[in-house]
């Protein structure tokens, strides 16, 4: 298997502009990725307005912005509308439909007007294959892999990222990202499996920032230090006060 050995790209994952702007200033952050579900929980009521601006104040990094669409037409005419927005656009378009039908005439089409794609909720090594083969060779892509929603089921996801990372070796202008983060060691396993971006919502990239120096011994001093901290503060003991003798 040919697993690539480049430097894991970084994209700050999440859609409160406060936190955006916090990320973009760590120098690993290259890019962002928004969803429908994180623009829901920071609260973005005007999805025009929000994505220009940032657009505005993020120029040239990487941007992914989902099609709200379920139809394949109005999600055509929204990926072209979103790509025209800017240089640094991709689109994002879930792998299925919801009835589970592939959107692979969507992705062929869209891929070869020009428009700049993130294949979105990828959870197996066949859908990596369908989506490769649909998108054009002189289109930039990403194929987002939902590696932690893998996970989250119970099932090892090595092999399908391995597999994907095999597959995808010999089409240079398709990136592979680890969707779906859950802890800071894997931003160290897609780099290791060979994936070329990890996206990593704030605070997971807050806790890598801040820890990413630490030994193992040093957690452990750590903890044992937070829990006596913790301790003082509660007052609890567990002897039993000594009553006091007439």
């Amino acid at each position: 298997m040919f697993v690539k050995q480049n430097q894991i790209q970084i994209y700050a994952d999440g859609a409160d502009l406060t936190a955006m702007r916090e990320m973009a200033k760590l120098p690993e952050v290259t890019g962002f990725t928004t969803n429908p579900t994180l623009m829901k929980r920071a609260g973005v009521t005007d999805y025009l307005s929000f994505a220009q601006t940032v657009l505005t104040e993020f120029p040239t990094m990487p941007v992914s912005f989902e099609v709200f669409a379920a139809d394949e037409a109005g999600m055509a005419a929204e990926a072209k509308f979103l790509s025209q927005l800017g240089p640094n656009v991709y689109v994002k378009v879930p792998i299925l439909s919801l009835d589970g039908t592939p959107h692979l005439n969507l992705i062929r089409s869209l891929s070869a007007a020009g428009v700049k794609l993130n294949i979105t909720a990828v959870t197996t090594k066949e859908q990596v294959r369908w989506a490769l083969n649909a998108l054009d060779a002189k289109t930039p892509a990403i194929i987002s892999l939902f590696v932690g929603r893998v996970a989250d089921i119970g099932e090892d996801p090595t092999d399908f990222v391995v597999c994907s990372s095999t597959m995808a070796f010999r089409y240079p202008n398709v990136q592979l990202l680890w969707a779906s983060t859950r802890e800071v060691d894997n931003i160290r396993q897609a780099q290791q499996l060979g994936l070329d971006i990890i996206t990593v919502p704030p605070a997971i990239l807050k806790k890598w920032y801040a820890r990413r120096d630490l030994s193992a011994a040093d957690v452990a001093l750590d903890t044992v230090r937070g829990f006596a901290a913790d301790i003082a503060q509660l007052g609890y003991q567990v002897l039993p006060a000594k009553r006091k003798e007439a």
